[in-house]
């Protein structure tokens, strides 16, 4: 073959694929297949309606009105990005009794909040800085039905994901209700029509904070810690004040229809119907507000919503495919966008439950950020993305402090936190390290979108300090001529911060993230950072034995102590998730790594976002068959419930990182990564996976 048929051919084939991004799909279609529907009350098959920093969860009725019921499954949560709360702190405890100093052989004591236990004070101020600030559950709104969910009989509830609408039929006693639910896009507010030859009242309950760890945030216990007043009524609509200590804010119920408010008890009102039908809307605000909105205007506003959401986003369509598994790859797939946006989308970092229910006492995890967002930049909503990163400006001095206190240029960014940027003692947390390149990494898929100065000039300086830290963390060994990172724990959480050196995944991520930094100086009109251009090229590369990468390089052991192939398999995102880069990875040796790990992981300590890590690499490395059987793996940890959500254990009944995950490497599989030339590349050719698809960005 002449060497200008062989460009033709390479060229005809970019061509097909260019053509293949832009089919026209059924968007509609895609999403109306996968609406979940409902028919048994469930703990795990709620349903939730949102619009990204606050979300309604509700049962088989279609609003909350069997809380209990569903509390240790998918709880019924009413939560938003604003609405956090602190308990006392009589005694003033400070952040700073939450440090301790450790020496990693850098020639100081470093500065670390960490859970003091041999200090009685001390431990007392990390219990509290752990538990505070905790999320809210701002409202249960229910039907006032009793206590009994044994007598809702012929459910039939479906989420119309096209319009944000959840509609549900069942019977009651005998008495046939109709209910359907939906969320503002704009407004922290709910609306629902409610239809019914028996009686109709709204429930409205008040929980006090639980400050659990894992769990709803209700204490139901706790009426004389706290008070609802009725500020505000008139013919048609109610305020309600809710002061929890010094915390406080509004509940504006507004209805269309005869109908009461009355007082059932403290913190728990009724609004009794008086007709077979009953439209209310219910909104939440920090501040004392009036709504005069209704169903029916709520109701088209977010069918306008979600209608422009998935015709501006991207869309994969399985349809044409052969292989069985097809159908539930889609379903998962539809499901976690929805899921996403509701959950995901607001001004802060969402933590790994999003605005269902509390883990890890409501915070948010800035290792988890590209797990759950990255996706929007991916799918077409890089506004969603930018909403959030936008929030690492309001705490920026505090992860320069969490630097200079130990001895760091630059920006060190905390790892559990909530709104304020606060860090949360932690054991754990406090060493990582995998969270600081997120900002770079996120930025630059930003820019990749939108290659615009205005992008450079909003994220340059945060780049650039993120940079910073990282530059000034990589240690230079005189001996061995080479930069290492020790003195940290490793994303595989099994490794410990005191004898930790190089782990793998890490050591990949500074090199990428500080070439992306070289990148955005350059665009900036800046000069290369001399120090960071000379750690690109002196990094270790990836330490192994008997061609096998180790977990750590520290950590000979890896392949014969089950410590260290239990938690994630992170040397896998080393490709797969960054780029391959030959200074530091042999693509031998990865492909050994990779099989070894398929053989004898120990799937049971997995995470949901391991199994689309795993994918990815795969598909890196020309192996699509496995990057499928990856996401489909059976496992615990990758199961995905009736509602989307991904399911890991009884404590985490849902986990948003795997939903993100599973997006985020679909778009690789699909569209690739920076120089691939091939369709699809990470799904087989042999005839059984017809994939097509339209508007997705590939990865770097």
């Amino acid at each position: 073959m002449n060497r200008k048929f062989r460009i033709f051919i390479l060229t005809l084939l970019i061509s097909v694929s260019a053509a293949g991004r832009n089919i026209t799909i059924d968007k509609h279609a895609i999403v109306q297949r996968n609406n979940p529907h409902v028919t048994a009350i469930d703990s795990l098959s709620s349903l939730s309606v949102g619009n990204g920093g606050f979300s309604f969860t509700v049962d088989a009725t279609g609003l909350q009105s069997f809380p209990e019921t569903y509390s240790n499954g998918v709880p019924l949560g009413t939560m938003s990005d604003w609405g956090w709360h602190s308990f006392d702190n009589p005694k003033g405890y400070k952040s700073e009794e939450t440090l301790r100093g450790y020496d990693f052989g850098r020639g100081r004591k470093e500065l670390y909040s960490v859970q003091i236990k041999d200090n009685a004070r001390q431990r007392a101020a990390c219990d509290w800085f752990r538990v505070n600030a905790h999320r809210l559950h701002l409202g249960i709104v229910g039907l006032e039905l009793g206590n009994n969910p044994n007598k809702v009989n012929s459910i039939s509830q479906t989420l119309d994901m096209w319009q944000g609408l959840i509609d549900s039929k069942f019977d009651y006693n005998g008495n046939k209700y109709t209910v359907s639910t939906v969320c503002d896009p704009f407004l922290d507010m709910i609306a629902s029509h409610v239809i019914s030859n028996g009686r109709i009242s709204i429930k409205l309950k008040f929980p006090y904070p639980s400050g659990g760890h894992s769990d709803d945030a209700c204490n139901w216990l706790a009426d004389n810690l706290h008070s609802t007043e009725l500020v505000y009524s008139n013919y048609h609509s109610a305020i309600f004040k809710h002061t929890i200590g010094k915390t406080i804010y509004y509940v504006s119920i507004n209805w269309q229809g005869k109908a009461k408010i009355r007082k059932q008890k403290k913190n728990y009102y009724v609004l009794d119907g008086k007709e077979k039908s009953l439209s209310f809307t219910c909104l939440f605000t920090e501040k004392y507000a009036h709504n005069n909105e209704t169903f029916n205007e709520a109701k088209s506003r977010s069918e306008k919503y979600w209608n422009s959401y998935w015709n501006k986003g991207a869309m994969v369509d399985f349809s044409q495919c052969k292989d069985p598994r097809a159908k539930e790859l889609e379903r998962r797939i539809v499901l976690s966008q929805y899921l996403l946006a509701i959950q995901d989308g607001g001004n802060t970092p969402p933590q790994e439950t999003g605005l269902t229910y509390n883990s890890w006492y409501g915070k948010f995890h800035l290792e988890m950020i590209l797990w759950h967002q990255a996706q929007f930049a991916l799918w077409g909503h890089p506004e969603m993305l930018d909403r959030s990163l936008s929030w690492y400006f309001k705490v920026e001095k505090k992860a320069r402090e969490i630097a200079q206190r130990q001895g760091f240029k630059g920006v060190r960014w905390m790892k559990m936190t909530d709104p304020s940027g606060e860090e949360a003692p932690s054991n754990v947390g406090s060493f990582l390290i995998w969270q600081q390149p997120h900002l770079i990494y996120l930025a630059e898929l930003l820019y990749r979108v939108d290659n615009s100065k205005a992008v450079l000039d909003k994220y340059a300086k945060l780049v650039e300090e993120t940079a910073e830290f990282m530059g000034d963390f990589a240690q230079y060994d005189s001996i061995g001529k080479r930069y290492i990172l020790k003195g940290c724990i490793a994303a595989q959480e099994t490794l410990p911060a005191a004898t930790t050196e190089n782990p793998p995944f890490e050591l990949s991520y500074w090199h990428y993230a500080l070439q992306i930094a070289q990148e955005w100086r350059e665009r900036m009109g800046k000069k290369r950072n001399a120090h960071w251009d000379d750690i690109i090229s002196k990094i270790s590369p990836l330490a192994s034995k008997d061609s096998l990468y180790l977990a750590a390089e520290t950590q000979p052991d890896s392949y014969v102590n089950e410590k260290m192939y239990s938690d994630h398999p992170a040397v896998l995102g080393a490709v797969g998730l960054l780029p391959y880069n030959s200074h530091q990875v042999n693509m031998d040796i990865m492909k050994k790594t990779e099989n070894w790990i398929w053989k004898n992981w120990k799937w049971e300590t997995t995470w949901g976002w391991d199994y689309p890590m795993m994918a990815m690499c795969a598909a890196r490395m020309g192996e699509p068959e496995k990057a499928v059987d990856a996401l489909l793996m059976k496992q615990q940890k990758n199961t995905y419930l009736i509602n989307g959500h991904n399911y890991q254990d009884e404590r985490l009944r849902l986990y948003l990182p795997g939903n993100g995950g599973l997006l985020m490497s679909i778009a690789m599989m699909c569209a690739g990564w920076d120089n691939n030339t091939i369709e699809n590349p990470g799904f087989p050719k042999d005839g059984n996976w017809n994939v097509q698809w339209d508007g997705l960005k590939r990865l770097p």
